[in-house]
């Protein structure tokens, strides 16, 4: 069983930063596609970036250039930094983590998800 745990939500101007961190317990996560998707009330989940378990990146369009995805510590963490906020990136976050291979974005919605962090940007 694995945990997901966010941090690092808050409130910023628009333009400002925030670093999302998100700490993982439980059975390994090496080997396992990492991620981050978002939800904002009364709209469909979207996901941001993620991880996949041979270590490729990708980044959703409203995310590149503007956020990062990295993990450290075998995979136990992961971050997204965020740059360059706009108000339409107000959301709460999730960390993700599914085992299986890359199959699109729909494998960030499948697993293990975290309790979320709230990002409110204004």
């Amino acid at each position: 069983h694995v945990q997901l745990v966010e941090s690092g939500g808050g409130s910023v101007q628009a333009g400002g930063s925030l670093r999302l961190s998100c700490e993982a317990s439980g059975v390994t996560v090496n080997g396992k596609c990492m991620g981050w998707i978002r939800r904002v009330p009364g709209k469909e989940r979207e996901p941001v970036a993620a991880i996949d378990r041979d270590g490729i990146i990708r980044y959703t369009d409203s995310a590149k250039g503007r956020f990062t995805i990295s993990k450290a510590n075998a995979g136990k963490n992961l971050y997204l930094q965020m740059t360059s906020l706009k108000p339409e990136d107000s959301a709460t976050y999730y960390c993700t983590a599914d085992p299986r291979p890359w199959f699109g974005w729909e494998l960030l919605f499948a697993g293990y998800r975290g309790q979320g962090t709230q990002v409110t940007v204004s």
